[in-house]
């Protein structure tokens, strides 16, 4: 018999390594699925592990499996401090992303690290993870995985935009789901602001004081993967190999990178909006903070953004996760095939169990 209501921690490590989140969850479900988040947080990366991070694309296997080894016992550690920092108890299980290192869908390779079998023995919990492999063996993208939180829980929304290290949006069209990855957005913007000593853009007040260079701006635009139909997807090593090299052919000043990158981002997002008729949106993810990309966005989409709660724009990604593990506990889809291009939907992840001494 399944249950009514669920205990979960989500966890959440995106590609700007800012740090991992956490958030843990209260889901009902009655007539629709609604959610109480009970705490939350993000925890920053150490210095050495961040730099592992970062370095992880370039390793051969053997190193990427010590790797993976090592940043699981990372994670376990990192999700045992906030459960018990919170004093968490009867969790129904941990649902956890892990950490992307390769994303090439098209290649048939996604790897995310720190979601091996061990987690669940260090935790003592059951650990629900690994969500993406399953979608890509059946030939889709294995992302973007939270439009169906988004249809679930956000139904409210005419659309769900998250401003992370990529921009991706989920919408309803013509009776589907649809969700893509939009754009760049922090990912390009935080390692521009490196050279001025800064993580990020705070408020995007570097990026104010520039100018827009109208040929790196057409040649963004002009980039392959805009002409390219959802669903679609893009990963680091994209920008590695097309972005950057194109904004370093320019040798611009850093605050006129910022401001061409910022108005490239704004572009894309509302040539989408407009292209699909969407209005009311909810946007989170850090972006979401950065006023002057928000103003952008605004004055290109001809709309009134609007403020999410702080949690949602923090920790939708991690809540969704969470969610994303109850569906699979369900054994309910939890994987879009209008979203991803799988050849049907599924119930995508791993669940692993603490064994019993």
């Amino acid at each position: 018999m399944l249950k009514n209501t669920y205990n979960i921690v989500g966890v959440m490590s995106g590609t700007s390594l800012d740090g991992i989140d956490f958030c843990w969850v209260k889901f009902s479900k009655k007539e629709h699925w609604s959610f109480k988040i009970l705490a939350a947080e993000t925890v920053a990366y150490s210095a050495e592990m961040k730099t592992k991070l970062n370095a992880s694309i370039a390793l051969n296997s053997n190193q990427l499996n010590q790797l993976n080894i090592e940043y699981t016992n990372y994670l376990g550690h990192a999700i045992r401090d906030f459960i018990q920092k919170h004093q968490i108890s009867n969790l129904d299980a941990v649902c956890s992303h892990g950490h992307t290192v390769f994303h090439q869908p098209e290649k048939g390779i996604t790897l995310q690290i720190g979601n091996l079998p061990k987690l669940a023995q260090q935790l003592q919990q059951i650990v629900v993870c690994d969500f993406r492999v399953q979608d890509v063996a059946m030939g889709g993208q294995g992302a973007p995985l939270v439009p169906i939180g988004d249809a679930l829980l956000f139904a409210q929304y005419d659309f769900c935009l998250n401003l992370g290290g990529f921009a991706n949006i989920s919408f309803q069209h013509n009776n589907q789901r649809l969700a893509f990855d939009v754009c760049p957005a922090n990912i390009t913007l935080n390692h521009y602001v490196q050279s001025k000593g800064y993580s990020f853009d705070n408020g995007g007040k570097f990026a104010a004081q520039g100018t827009v260079h109208d040929p790196l701006l057409k040649a963004l635009n002009s980039l392959e993967f805009y002409k390219k139909t959802p669903p679609k997807s893009l990963g680091l090593e994209w920008v590695q190999s097309k972005v950057f090299p194109l904004v370093d052919s320019f040798d611009l000043d850093t605050n006129s990178v910022l401001r061409t990158l910022v108005e490239h981002t704004a572009t894309q997002i509302a040539d989408v909006l407009h292209r699909y008729n969407l209005s009311d949106g909810l946007f989170t993810g850090g972006g979401a903070l950065n006023s002057f990309l928000i103003s952008r966005i605004a004055e290109r989409s001809y709309m009134k953004i609007s403020s999410a709660h702080p949690d949602l724009i923090h920790f939708k990604e991690a809540l969704i996760f969470a969610f994303l593990g109850v569906l699979k506990l369900r054994n309910e889809v939890n994987c879009l095939q209008s979203v991803t291009g799988a050849t049907q939907d599924h119930s995508s992840g791993e669940i692993y169990f603490p064994s019993i001494d």
